[in-house]
């Protein structure tokens, strides 16, 4: 199983809204075939492990583990529990239930009323830790939420205006925080910010750094100040820009005005769950971020810590836990927290 979960996350970031998964065939305690999930509309891991089995006369002897439980119905591909049943595999380990409706248990009844032997819940914490964002979209109907900011040591998120020595991007983590950030980047379907560190900063909010996918941006635009010339308008990367009334600027290819009556975060959520929008991160400034604590719309918080001082600036989030984990990143300490 604990295979499956290394499998499974190779593809982290490419199977939205599907969740990821591993698949291992067992003969005799050895693996014959392996798998995963690579990408929404392409098989499931389950048909990747059996396929890779060279000899399939095996495949009625042996034990397939994985770490969700089969599809039972048709969507952009066939039902994999009918796949399973089809090639008369033994046994069946796996570790979590699908949250999906659409599924929920009908999988692991089909292969049961098919006579394969079932067992059930290995592994199953860390199983639902590594597809958080499925269940949360599944049972909260909202995407999950991560929270992230790098802070001063003595707790700034920038520094006043007056004391930056140009007009480019202020930088308070290491380079290598940064590129970790890329990749956190890559890891979900979405990325968030508030127009002012548009007009602060004009990012591009890309994953530059690291090899994989670019988020969909959401810009949180109330009163439509986001100017036509700012990086993510002009260039050719997925941007959706959420305010109170249409704006009259002419959107380029690949840009969406987003309309929400009323403007809050939780009609957001609401019309991103409905866009199949699994995972924000939200990346700030400071009022943005401070506002889905004040919500208590978050899931996860990842704050990075500089060992370096501003004196003054723009205060970070009013945010108190205990951290779930820590971690040193070159010179930046990084604290996460889960809810």
């Amino acid at each position: 199983m604990n295979r499956c979960l290394n499998l499974a996350q190779k593809a982290l970031g490419d199977t939205h809204p599907n969740p990821i998964v591993g698949a291992v065939v067992v003969y005799d305690n050895q693996i014959i075939g392996e798998g995963w999930h690579k990408k929404a509309g392409t098989p499931h891991a389950e048909v990747h492990a059996i396929n890779a089995v060279e000899d399939k006369t095996l495949l009625p002897k042996s034990t397939l583990y994985i770490n969700l439980e089969p599809c039972s119905h048709s969507g952009k591909t066939p039902p994999c529990a009918d796949f399973i049943i089809h090639h008369k595999i033994k046994k069946v380990v796996y570790a979590s239930k699908d949250p999906n409706p659409l599924v929920a248990g009908q999988g692991i009844l089909k292969l049961k009323n098919a006579g394969i032997e079932v067992v059930e819940g290995v592994l199953q914490q860390e199983a639902e830790y590594i597809n958080r964002r499925f269940y949360t979209f599944h049972q909260e109907k909202r995407p999950y939420i991560l929270l992230k900011w790098a802070q001063s040591r003595d707790g700034f998120i920038a520094p006043l205006d007056k004391n930056k020595k140009d007009q480019s991007v202020f930088w308070i983590s290491s380079p290598l925080s940064k590129q970790k950030v890329h990749q956190w980047r890559s890891e979900e379907v979405a990325i968030l910010i508030g127009v002012q560190t548009v007009l602060t900063d004009n990012p591009s909010l890309t994953t530059r750094e690291w090899p994989g996918n670019n988020p969909l941006r959401i810009i949180m635009d109330p009163n439509n100040r986001i100017p036509e010339e700012a990086t993510v308008l002009q260039d050719t990367f997925p941007t959706l820009v959420v305010n109170r009334n249409r704006s009259k600027k002419q959107m380029a290819k690949n840009k969406e005005q987003l309309q929400l009556s009323p403007y809050t975060l939780e009609e957001l959520l609401k019309n991103c769950y409905e866009k199949n929008i699994l995972s924000i991160l939200v990346e700030g400034g400071q009022k943005t971020l401070q506002s889905f604590i004040e919500n208590n719309l978050w899931d996860e918080v990842r704050i990075f810590t500089s060992n370096t001082d501003l004196l003054e600036g723009v205060k970070a989030p009013q945010f108190k836990r205990n951290a779930s984990s820590t971690e040193q990143v070159h010179s930046d300490k990084l604290n996460v927290y889960f809810r």
